[in-house]
């Protein structure tokens, strides 16, 4: 005897400000948001959050986590809630300074050692953290531009730069004030 199971249809929502996306049935129900921390994959329910792990090679961690909450879902183990209210609840950026260090990030000597780092380099290339402290280097860091006012999720391995070398001269979608102007502006490009 052979078991059959149809995927419950969904679909995966635009991500808030720490990227957990919402994985929707339906026209608005949530069944779940998905997000990733340090590799790992990690759904928020009803019911709490479970870490699922690193996908298996070849499979998206966002398609994992997604199917997960389905089959959760399905076997009745968590309960839809309106996408508005999600939306809601989602985190707002500060409106003023920010912790040191994400509140998932352990306190301790390379943490903290890792953050003042990371702060001094927002500085030095005028980038403000508005939602929360270092999360480590490639976790999502909601940042604001102090160059031209965009908002929006980077990461500090892309901001850090390499082998002595300052970061990318790109600084996030949708334009900046131009590479000339960002030159001009911040001296680690003028050497």
């Amino acid at each position: 005897m052979s078991i059959t199971t149809t995927a419950l249809p969904y679909r995966i929502g635009e991500p808030d400000i720490e990227c957990r996306y919402p994985v929707i049935i339906g026209a608005d129900r949530v069944i779940g948001q998905a997000y990733r921390w340090h590799r790992d994959w990690l759904v928020v329910t009803t019911e709490g959050e479970t870490n699922l792990r690193r996908p298996e090679t070849g499979t998206k961690g966002i398609d994992m986590a997604a199917t997960f909450l389905a089959e959760e879902y399905a076997a009745g183990n968590v309960t839809a809630v309106a996408l508005e209210q999600i939306r809601a609840e989602a985190p707002q950026p500060l409106n003023g300074p920010v912790p040191l260090l994400h509140p998932r990030m352990p306190v301790n000597d390379r943490n903290t050692g890792g953050a003042r780092i990371a702060f001094a380099g927002l500085t030095e290339h005028h980038w403000r953290a508005v939602l929360h402290g270092f999360p480590g280097s490639d976790n999502p860091w909601y940042l604001h531009c102090e160059l031209c006012g965009w908002s929006g999720v980077r990461y500090w391995s892309h901001h850090r730069g390499r082998n002595g070398q300052p970061p990318s001269i790109y600084r996030h979608d949708g334009g900046c004030i131009g590479a000339d102007k960002v030159r001009e502006l911040i001296p680690a490009y003028q050497k």
